[in-house]
């Protein structure tokens, strides 16, 4: 049953069979802050972050203060030593800040919005001020699939990038197949790492499945996308919510796939996982989903911890750095 999800994702390689080679930017002057990223992902372990002071709804948002990011940033770190934000405005800039003063190694900075000035003048500032901590930038998540831009667009904005931080790695985030896709080559070509989501939670065949089949379909799937980029690898999200155990999402098998995750994928400096997601988020559940439309309890339940910042059972199953 693992493999139902092969002969989709097999015909929708079959246009890079002719011209398999990978591609990646391979630029001198990204190298020491690369290196950074790369040592990371091989002794470390990034973890993909929103705070949980930061809540989002349609009347408006809630930003968190710095102490909150503080205290969310100690509850991780015996865990994570590297950090990826989704985005540089409400407060996230200071990410950095924070992280540097408790010791990260890293953080990939997210840019929500490419077209956003404020947002990547905060974001380049805050790479000014931690050069050897802000290892990279992450332009949008799932901008192409979510249709929110092209990959025209997503071209433009790395070249626009490139002329005002020469020295920072770039990366961007896409589902990974859209990583598969023919027209996502010459976006490929332009980027230093590469960050993906693949959630075996959204395969059909996974509901009941063991948790152990999903990790194989990530590494699998890993390996599919390292054909086509030669750069490190970084998977940004994965995993499964811990609620509704109606849909089969409960706490122990969320942590049978992240214990499975890390026996089949050992961390590289060419590939490794990032912990998804940081903290529950309640608020979270009113996302909008398509063709859904009451609350869906899973969105509010991806964490490894709790909203309180409490560690759910998964976090036994992956252990704490040395």
């Amino acid at each position: 049953m693992r493999y139902l999800w092969f002969l989709s994702l097999l015909l929708l390689m079959l246009p890079h069979m002719a011209d398999a080679a990978p591609v990646c930017a391979q630029r001198e002057a990204v190298q020491p802050r690369l290196d950074t990223l790369r040592g990371t992902m091989a002794t470390g372990r990034f973890v993909s972050y929103s705070p949980t002071g930061l809540k989002k709804w349609r009347e408006g948002t809630a930003t968190p203060d710095e102490k909150s990011i503080h205290d969310d940033l100690v509850a991780l770190h015996p865990w994570f030593d590297g950090v990826i934000t989704y985005g540089a405005l409400d407060g996230l800039d200071r990410v950095p800040d924070v992280a540097a003063k408790l010791g990260y190694r890293a953080v990939i900075l997210g840019i929500w919005d490419i077209t956003d000035r404020n947002e990547i003048d905060r974001a380049l500032a805050a790479a000014k001020r931690h050069p050897h901590l802000v290892v990279g930038l992450s332009l949008g998540n799932e901008l192409v699939f979510g249709q929110r831009a092209s990959w025209d667009d997503l071209s433009k904005a790395i070249a626009h990038m490139r002329k005002e931080a020469p020295s920072l790695p770039l990366g961007a985030t896409e589902p990974f197949a859209w990583w598969l896709k023919p027209e996502a080559k010459p976006v490929l070509g332009k980027l230093d790492f590469l960050l993906a989501n693949m959630h075996p939670a959204f395969e059909p065949w996974f509901r009941d499945a063991p948790a152990r089949n999903g990790a194989e379909f990530v590494v699998d799937v890993t390996g599919q996308v390292a054909a086509v980029y030669c750069g490190p690898i970084l998977v940004k999200e994965t995993g499964l919510p811990t609620k509704p155990a109606s849909r089969n999402f409960t706490p122990a098998r969320q942590a049978e796939f992240w214990k499975a995750l890390q026996e089949k994928m050992p961390p590289s400096r060419n590939r490794a996982f990032a912990g998804f997601a940081a903290f529950d988020a309640p608020w979270r559940v009113y996302d909008e989903t398509p063709g859904v439309d009451a609350p869906d309890p899973a969105e509010g339940a991806w964490g490894l911890f709790t909203v309180d910042r409490k560690p759910k059972l998964v976090m036994d199953a992956l252990p704490p750095l040395k």
